[in-house]
């Protein structure tokens, strides 16, 4: 049996590129415990620690605020995270790579200072963006709550992304986002058609303006918005989950109708995907919801 999860969504701008202080992001996430201590688990923006920047200078950016992940920085939040006892999404971060190259990562850190998670961004909004591509998709668990997935920004635009989430059985998504773009339209159609077709909790957490134009947005795994921001420059969207109710929805169907992990019959021949030269195997739909390992 889950526990109700409290989030809270954390629409803000970034911090100035110049002056990454941890200190005082510390002193921020400290300041949003005390006016909201039911929270569990506090998520950031795409990029949110590592500057706003303009695509002439993005490349100078990106190579300053890169860090490996066992870094100063994420020393720094692994610590902040069990002083406060929190589950801390910090947004993502430039991470250099042992291979060189530069990755925008999402990192996750659990109440006891565990970094749990770390994402690479499989989909760059090319070619604006030149930080190299990930390769695996992310879940991690929560204990008595339930299991998350992480994508970032533009991943929300290719389906297979969250369909691969949940088919990792993921209940929640979390897409950090920095959109400044008139495209955040499309994007809140496709946080509810992405939390539709795969039955699954979706928050889009985007920037505040000048990084973003905010409008962040928590969807149900039937597709009902639970909270909605405006384009304010800086708010906290708090709402309380229960991620059982994703299992639930997979198992009733939407409405209590629609199961859409149910379409095969046994024995029903393979869907060949000429797309990605692979296939649906309907005999291995199922075998990640519900606890499979994720890797």
């Amino acid at each position: 049996m889950s526990r109700p999860l409290p989030v809270g969504l954390v629409q803000a701008a970034a911090r100035h590129h110049s002056a990454p202080d941890l200190d005082s992001f510390a002193t921020e996430v400290a300041a949003l415990t005390r006016t909201y201590p039911g929270v569990r688990l506090f998520a950031y923006p795409e990029l949110h620690l590592c500057g706003h920047t303009r695509d002439e200078d993005a490349e100078e950016v990106m190579t300053a605020a890169a860090q490996p992940l066992g870094g100063p920085r994420g020393t720094a939040l692994a610590a902040l995270a069990r002083d406060l006892g929190i589950w801390l999404v910090p947004g993502s971060v430039y991470e250099q790579g042992e291979d060189g190259r530069i990755y925008n990562t999402a990192v996750v850190y659990s109440p006891q200072g565990t970094r749990v998670a770390a994402y690479r961004k499989v989909f760059p909004w090319r070619p604006h963006e030149t930080t190299a591509s990930g390769t695996h998709f992310v879940v991690f668990d929560m204990e008595d709550h339930g299991r998350v997935g992480l994508s970032i920004c533009y991943d929300a635009w290719f389906p297979e992304v969250t369909r691969h989430l949940a088919w990792q059985g993921a209940d929640l998504v979390l897409n950090l986002v920095r959109t400044p773009t008139v495209d955040r339209a499309q994007e809140l159609v496709l946080a509810r058609a992405n939390a539709i077709v795969n039955q699954v909790f979706m928050a889009s957490v985007n920037a505040a303006p000048p990084d973003g134009i905010g409008r962040s947005v928590l969807v149900d795994p039937e597709g009902r918005v639970l909270a909605e921001a405006g384009p304010e420059p800086e708010l906290v969207l708090t709402e309380v989950l229960d991620l059982a109710r994703a299992r639930s929805v997979r198992a009733h169907g939407t409405a209590g109708l629609t199961r859409v992990w149910d379409p095969f019959t046994p024995g029903q021949a393979p869907l060949e995907l000429p797309l990605y030269e692979g296939r649906i195997d309907p005999a291995r739909w199922r075998e990640g919801l519900g606890g499979a390992d994720p890797r």
